[in-house]
């Protein structure tokens, strides 16, 4: 498996980057260097009880996240879905319907958020191989889906916010919620 690797903080200028995608062309699954990150953000999100990780969230600025819904103690009512690497990810297209939800960040420790999501969305990636995928999300899943394609924008979920009063610390999350 991968190493576990610092996770960058808002504040730091990095976060807030659009990251570059990556060449559709290159033989991905021979990359070791990606084959190595993919591995070291798998390890990391793991390890941090995460259920997504995006590349820029470990200072690199490349268009790839992982989505990896399971049970945690930062989330125990996620569903289980296998850990996907995805490359390039775009959303196609989404259902009208908004939904607000908690969400929490690796990125902005101790703070969870509700944040308005579509609750459903198509989208399209390259795998860790380069194999094309087009996938349906909806819920909970499609909720890490556009976290994470958010951090490859630059944003995170405080940016999304509606209001500042649905902003809460961990403690008070749980508190209310847990």
């Amino acid at each position: 498996m991968g190493n576990v690797r610092p996770v960058i903080e808002l504040g730091d200028r990095r976060l807030r980057q659009r990251a570059q995608a990556m060449d559709p062309g290159m033989d991905l699954g021979a990359d070791l260097h990606l084959q190595r990150l993919i591995d070291d953000l798998l390890t990391t999100m793991t390890a941090k009880n995460g259920v997504g990780i995006a590349a820029p969230q470990v200072a690199v600025e490349q268009q790839l996240f992982i989505v990896a819904s399971r049970p945690n103690p930062r989330y125990p009512q996620a569903p289980t879905m296998e850990p996907t690497a995805m490359i390039n990810p775009h959303i196609l297209s989404h259902g009208d319907e908004l939904v607000r939800g908690w969400e929490g960040c690796l990125s902005v420790p101790g703070r969870r958020g509700l944040v308005p999501r579509y609750r459903e969305i198509e989208v399209t990636y390259l795998d860790r191989y380069g194999q094309v995928h087009q996938r349906y999300f909806q819920d909970f899943i499609a909720r890490i889906f556009q976290h994470e394609h958010d951090h490859l924008q630059g944003k995170v979920f405080l940016d999304r916010v509606e209001d500042p009063q649905d902003v809460l610390t961990e403690a008070d999350y749980q508190q209310r919620f847990g």
